[in-house]
This record gives C-alpha cells, structure tokens and sequence, in this order.
C-alpha cells in the first residue's frame, strides 16, 4: 500500500518537536555555560561566536530554500516530457563560487581579529599567575605576591591576569568555561592566556576543568575560581602571603573594651594564640610556625557557596572499599596531629610555609590548606570526614592518584602492596585531621 504525503500533518509534528525543543532549551540551570560577558576574552569569543552564527543561518536558509524550490519547482509531473538537458552555466558557475569566497570574507576577517587580540601578550602590569598541571592537580602560585596554593584560584575583578601554562608530565587543558580559555599545558612549552574580569562583576565562585584527557583520573582534575573585589582580593593575599601559624587561635570570651582579643597581634608583637582542640589555654603564647604578625583569615564567604554558588560543592561519593571510624574525628588532637604528621611520609611530598622540615613540592602546598574548599582537586568538600578518607587511601578515592595510601593494614591500589610499617591507625588520621584543619 502507497502512503499519502500529508504536508500538514508533517508540519504540525515539526512545529511540535521545534517547540518541545525550545521549551527544553529553557529549563534548568547552566552553572558552566561559555555564552557569557565576565570577562573581555568571553566577550570577544561570543561575539565571534554570533557573527559566525548569523552568517552561517545566512547560508543554510539560502541553501536549504534553494533545495526546497528546486525539488519542488522541478519535480516529476504525470505526462511531463523529459527534461532538457544542458551542459554548464558560466554565470552560475561564477556565482556559486563568488558568493562562498564573500561570506567567507565576512568570517576571516573578525575570526583573524580575535585571534589576534587574545593572543597578543598581556598588559606589563596584569597579576601574574602561573598554572602548573599535575596528574591530578592543579598548582597555582603568584610569583609578584610570593603566594603557592592548589586547586583554589583568586582573581581581582577589573584587574588583568596572566597566566603562564606549564605542565610537569602529561598535557592538560587549562579551562574555566565562564569566565575565558581554554588552552592546552604542553610539555617541555610555555603557553601563555590573559583575560580580565569585568571590574562590575560581583564577587563570584566557577568551577574549573582540565580540557584534555591525561590518564584515569582526567574528569576528576577539578579546580574552583573565585572572582572578588579588590578589596576582598588584598584579604586574601594579605592572609595567604603568611606562613602556618599553628596552633590555631581558639574564639575567646567576650573581653573588656580596649583589651585586646585572644589571637590578634599586639602593636609590635607576635600574634597570641591558644591551644588546639584540646580545649587547654596555655599562660603563655604557645609556639607558633610564623613570627610575623597575625592577618585576619579571609575566604570566599561560605554563606555565597552554600547558596547562590552551590554548583562548585563537589557531589563525589566516598567508596565503598574502605572504612573509617568517624566517631574518632571529634577526638582528634592537633597537637598530636602535628606530630604525626612530621614523622610521616607527609613531609616528603608537602610543603607546610614556616616548617624547615617540610619544604617539599610533589604534592599540593598545605600551608593553609584548613582554609580551602575542596580537596582532592575538588572532588570532595574539605571536611573532616572526607580529609580522613583522603588521608586513609587517597588511591580508592580518586582512581590513580599517585598519593599512597596511609591506612594501616591497607592494599594500596595503584602500588598493590599491603601497607604495614609507617602505616597509619584511624585514630593517628584523626590527630593529623585535626592538625591540618587547624592550618587556616
């Protein structure tokens, strides 16, 4: 049986599905969208974006119109002859092929353009910052501040940034979708990017990925950038420029006015701290890793990420093949912790500002690493729980990680060894725990 072509019924399906379509494009959220004016790489990129858009309709309407009317124009009729046959058209030849060489025209010129504006090298006085990839890592450090951190990114809004690109194994791709990028980290190369964030823009969280595959843990090579007044950008610096200072100061009672509070710096002193968890307050200041005078702690408001930014709080599982007594974490001892700690393999990877002993750059610098978000390059939220875990076997938590793993008694899955000798009891990984999230 031969069908009947039902021209309405066919368009009627086609306005419904475009309309579905369209409805569908509407809904939800698109926390990592490109289409965006943050940034003048955003706004040059999208504008290329549209420019190639519009002519690009421009052709397919043209195309596809031409198609339609000579289907239909010349389509076979009952009793029609054959058709005339002909042999070349000089004029549609040229035509054909002048009107593809001026469209083409019309896209060379602003693609070339842009190209070049975004690779001309940055303004002499932009903030210099320098991406280093690791297999899984991100490490950023400001070398006009003096400033190491990982996997957490600070940028002032208004203010130009550099960004020299280096990887130290595999390539990577440097990429933050809404604010500009990507572009790639190769080795034995330097690449360089800049952009500036919109001096209006508030202060702002974006999540941020590695954009080329570099082993098993490539989707897991997360990072987190937080865009922030100038003001809030100073804060943090100020903060970040100084070494650990341990113990951490402890909230205090309400003093006298004028009297000055437990943990600030006195005019010309060192900063008065008290001790860690344990609940102790020593008579006199208890040592401390960095002499210099205390800075206000300063972070991206947690109130902001909880609410208006919640899709940078990482949503990983924890595996299933490893346990923790977590009833252990709130016995957790920083002062025991630190000790443990210097005693430990720990050293040998990790940097801690202010500790002789503990200069090492394999792994993320851990100077104020309790101040951070995210651990894991952003896989998990950095709480207590999950730092336990991470310490424990970072191996099952995050697939390939070249961290070994701590957990006494432990198979360690990339190395395949049960870890005896140097090994760590759940209760030693609540004293280290306490430890490091004593690192403000």
């Amino acid at each position: 049986m031969v069908g009947t072509f039902r021209p309405r019924r066919l368009a009627s399906a086609a306005l419904l599905g475009a309309l579905a379509l369209g409805l569908a494009a509407c809904g939800g959220e698109y926390p990592n969208s490109t289409f965006n004016h943050t940034t003048d790489f955003n706004a040059d990129i999208d504008a290329l974006w549209d420019k190639l858009l519009f002519w690009g309709t421009i052709v397919f309407i043209g195309v596809e119109a031409a198609l339609v009317y000579t289907i239909f124009r010349f389509r076979q009729r009952a009793g029609a002859g054959k058709p005339k046959q002909v042999h070349g058209n000089t004029a549609l030849e040229i035509t054909w092929t002048a009107i593809p060489a001026v469209i083409l025209i019309f896209i060379a010129i602003p693609t070339v353009r842009t190209i070049f504006k975004t690779q001309a090298k940055a303004a002499p006085d932009a903030l210099q910052v320098e991406v280093i990839g690791h297999q899984w890592w991100w490490e950023f450090k400001y070398p006009q501040l003096g400033i190491t951190t990982a996997n957490e990114l600070y940028l002032p809004n208004g203010r130009t940034v550099s960004f020299q690109l280096k990887t130290i194994d595999v390539l990577h791709s440097f990429w933050i979708p809404q604010l500009g990028g990507k572009r790639d980290l190769i080795s034995n190369r330097t690449n360089y990017l800049w952009f500036t964030p919109n001096a209006d823009l508030p202060s702002s969280a974006w999540n941020g990925f590695c954009a080329e595959f570099c082993g098993p843990s490539h989707a897991n090579m997360r990072f987190r950038v937080f865009t922030v007044t100038p003001q809030e950008f100073e804060q943090w610096a100020a903060h970040q420029k100084q070494n650990a200072i341990f113990p951490a100061a402890a909230p205090a009672p309400a003093l006298p006015t004028g009297t000055a509070a437990a943990g600030a710096a006195p005019a010309g002193g060192t900063p008065v701290v008290l001790a860690s968890n344990t609940g102790a307050q020593p008579a006199a200041p208890a040592p401390v890793v960095d002499a210099q005078p205390a800075v206000p702690v300063w972070t991206f408001p947690k109130e902001k990420v909880e609410g208006e930014f919640k899709h940078i709080i990482p949503t990983a599982k924890l595996p299933t093949t490893i346990s923790f007594d977590e009833s252990l974490l709130a016995q957790g001892d920083a002062e025991r912790g630190r000790d443990k700690y210097s005693k430990s393999s720990c050293v040998g990877c990790h940097a801690i500002g202010g500790t002789p002993y503990n200069m090492a750059n394999i792994g993320p610098n851990l100077t104020h690493v309790g101040s951070r978000y995210t651990i894991g390059a952003g896989l998990y939220p950095n709480d207590a729980k999950h730092l336990a875990y991470w310490i424990k076997s970072a191996g099952h938590m995050k697939p390939g990680s070249l961290m070994p793993t701590m957990g006494k008694g432990l198979t360690d899955p990339v190395r395949k060894m049960v870890i005896n000798v140097g090994g760590l009891t759940d209760a030693d990984i609540a004293d280290i725990v306490a430890y490091l999230q004593a690192l403000k």
